[in-house]
């Protein structure tokens, strides 16, 4: 009665464990489903798409400018940039759905922040992070076609 008791606790805390790790797993983008990655500021986390092509940089959108497309909110700086956005979305959205264009190439999904961009081809490729963005670039004549092999069957459900 005692064994049988053992094992079952024992069988509760590993699916818990189990659990617990793929919550943890997803919380990092792990297991996305959703075609844009965003954060509770919208997509690129609240980040204008336009003003990486525009001004080079990251710049933060405004609540004044948003736009719905593609299943998440899209911020901008300026009405101008919302027009070019809404013309052309495809021209300005980042590669795989604004996640990380390193974690798609090899399979999975992560989270990605603003300031770490690179525009390749007339193309806005996103990081998890500055250090993950010199890796991907240094190999991105590799990383790029295979996160286009991956994208979208890297989503999972």
């Amino acid at each position: 009665m005692i064994l049988k008791k053992i094992l079952i606790a024992a069988a509760v805390l590993a699916v818990a464990g189990f659990a617990a790790y793929h919550g943890y797993l997803y919380s990092l983008g792990l297991y996305a489903t959703a075609p844009v990655y965003q954060t509770s500021r919208g997509a690129l986390d609240g980040y204008d798409p336009v003003a990486y092509f525009t001004a080079g940089a990251p710049v933060a959108g405004t609540a004044e400018f948003t736009h719905e497309w593609n299943g998440a909110t899209w911020h901008f700086a300026s009405a101008g940039n919302l027009a070019l956005f809404r013309q052309t979305p495809e021209k300005y959205a980042p590669q795989f759905g604004g996640y990380c264009a390193y974690a798609v190439a090899n399979n999975y999904t992560a989270n990605t922040a603003p300031e770490a961009w690179h525009i390749e081809d007339g193309r806005l490729y996103l990081n998890f992070n500055l250090e993950v963005r010199d890796t991907w670039r240094a190999r991105k004549a590799e990383f790029i076609p295979a996160g286009q092999r991956n994208w979208p069957a890297v989503l999972r459900d």
